[in-house]
């Protein structure tokens, strides 16, 4: 595509996603589809929740432009899309109804083994055989878009954390101008435009949330453009730049596996949520971690001659400062105990 093509490419996202979802706002108003306020939320208002009813269509016609521009009639593909949207309905249920989790895991299971499918070759280079490695996959992709719902907790947060995986993957196509990485930079930029019409109303203090049925197909395809970028070889690129969210929702859930606690279950006790409890806003929180995907997007592009694992010990430093930050630096105003 041209810069002009580009420009269209992502503004007739970016606009759709603005105004897509300011019609869902009026529709969640409307019928009244609130989220509303309890012990485990970072929110003292009820506001409404369902925008993943704008960015998931959205999301899922900006892949498929992109398939089609680029020739790709693999029914695979097309099977990784279906499968999101199916995702999109559950989840929307489930913001509706609240599904038992074994319902939610046991479609998401089927899901990513759909999608499985749509990757070409191994993500894990060949380090084991081609069963274990669509194993492995398979289970980490569950984790990964389970994550993204567990840390959608505050205004902002997953809008940039999206996005800023998407800007990533753009940059990278666009300064290792390979041509196994177009298509892929393309869906990186269009998912970083619809986020950032979304943003627009997400932003603090939030319109409204992206619900269920936003933050789950959104994880759904964000893991399949990472798992697909390692399996073409950037698997460094693809673990670096969702690190935060990896860091946080990964320790968080071994802590309180170790404390026999329900996972599933809602709770405040990711860093990004220990950060608001301590008085810092969700504002400063969703900058501080874009800050750090920036940082993280930039490391990706260290001297190419340096060794690939070495990339990987200033990203844990830079996401070990980010939770050290939310987790003890102190807060103008904030109490200073917990209460």
């Amino acid at each position: 595509m041209s810069f002009a093509a580009l420009a269209i490419f992502s503004g007739c996202f970016l606009i759709g996603a603005m105004l897509l979802t300011w019609a869902v706002l009026l529709y969640l108003r409307r019928k009244a589809i609130l989220d509303m306020p309890n012990h485990r939320s970072s929110h003292a208002v009820p506001t409404p929740r369902g925008g993943g009813l704008a960015v998931t269509p959205l999301l899922v016609v900006m892949v498929g432009a992109v398939f089609l521009w680029s020739g790709d009639t693999d029914i695979a593909r097309w099977g990784m899309l279906a499968a999101a949207v199916v995702l999109g309905g559950l989840s929307w249920l489930d913001d509706r109804h609240d599904l038992s989790p074994a319902i939610r895991f046991a479609c998401q299971f089927i899901a990513v083994i759909v999608g499985v499918f749509a990757i070409d070759g191994p993500v894990l280079q060949g380090l084991v055989p081609m069963w274990l490695d669509r194993i492995l996959v398979v289970l980490a992709w569950v984790w990964f878009l389970n994550l993204f719902n567990f840390m959608d907790g505050i205004d902002g947060i997953t809008g940039v954390e999206a996005g800023s995986i998407g800007a990533g993957v753009f940059v990278l196509a666009l300064l290792a101008p390979l041509p196994e990485f177009i298509d892929l930079g393309y869906i990186g930029l269009g998912v970083l435009a619809v986020m950032a019409g979304f943003l627009i109303w997400n932003w603090y203090p939030a319109k409204l949330f992206l619900g269920d049925v936003g933050s789950v197909p959104l994880g759904f395809i964000l893991g399949w453009l990472l798992f697909e970028l390692a399996a073409r070889g950037a698997w460094m690129p693809a673990l670096i730049l969702p690190s935060y969210y990896l860091a946080d929702a990964t320790f968080t859930l071994i802590k309180r596996g170790f404390r026999r606690e329900k996972v599933w279950h809602a709770h405040r006790e990711h860093f990004y949520q220990q950060a608001t409890q301590r008085g810092m806003s969700h504002a400063g929180v969703s900058a501080l971690i874009t800050l750090c995907n920036i940082a993280l997007i930039i490391i990706i592009f260290l001297p190419v001659g340096i060794a690939p694992w070495v990339r990987l010990v200033p990203a844990v430093i830079v996401v070990g400062l980010l939770i050290w930050a939310m987790k003890c630096l102190p807060v103008k105003g904030a109490p200073s105990k917990p209460q």
